[in-house]
């Protein structure tokens, strides 16, 4: 298994912590509440990553607004693409429920990687809120808005946008390892 993988499974808090991130949130566990919870799931998902997508372009302008920004137009427009296409990729993937809505029996041991993976949406989510944080003060500082304190180091504004890069690359590969969640669930219970 791959890197990524085992961090998702190992840092899973499963239904418990999912559920306690999105009110109202009561999961897959009965048929008739799964795409309820999916829905959920994905909305607010989506939801908060287009408030994120939202503030990154803000934070854009202001990079475009520096003195040497616009030599940065062509970085901050690839790092915006990526956090669009996982926003889009999220809302656009297989439901959690498919290959199994129709099961008798969950299997539990795949529900709970499946729970793993889907909250690590949502931590991915907070992951991007702290990258646009460090974006914002290396504008700032690159402004000349801020001045570090002693003996702090100040992210660049391009580290910060490779950062917030990096986070977008990870999100992205964590939800194809979601689909292989859900396709060998879909082989488990022959859907």
């Amino acid at each position: 298994m791959s890197d990524l993988y085992n961090k998702i499974v190992s840092e899973r808090g499963g239904f418990e912590r999912l559920m306690a991130r999105i009110p109202g949130f009561r999961g897959y566990l009965e048929k008739a509440t799964r795409r309820t919870a999916d829905q959920m799931l994905r909305d607010y998902v989506v939801g908060r990553m287009t408030q994120r997508v939202r503030r990154f372009s803000d934070l854009e302008r202001r990079i475009l607004d520096l003195s040497d920004g616009f030599s940065m137009m062509s970085r901050t427009g690839e790092v915006k693409r990526k956090l669009q296409l996982y926003r889009d990729k999220f809302n656009a993937v297989t439901p959690g429920f498919s290959g199994f809505a129709d099961a008798v029996k969950v299997d539990e041991e795949a529900l709970d990687r499946l729970y793993a993976f889907d909250e690590a949406q949502v931590r991915y989510v907070e992951s991007f809120d702290k990258v646009l944080d460090t974006l914002d003060q290396a504008i700032k500082a690159r402004a000349g808005q801020t001045q570090p304190a002693d003996g702090e180091n100040v992210t660049s504004v391009e580290d910060a946008l490779s950062a917030v890069e990096a986070v977008a690359v990870e999100a992205l590969d964590s939800l194809s390892l979601r689909n292989d969640v859900l396709s060998d669930l879909s082989k488990v219970h022959g859907s």
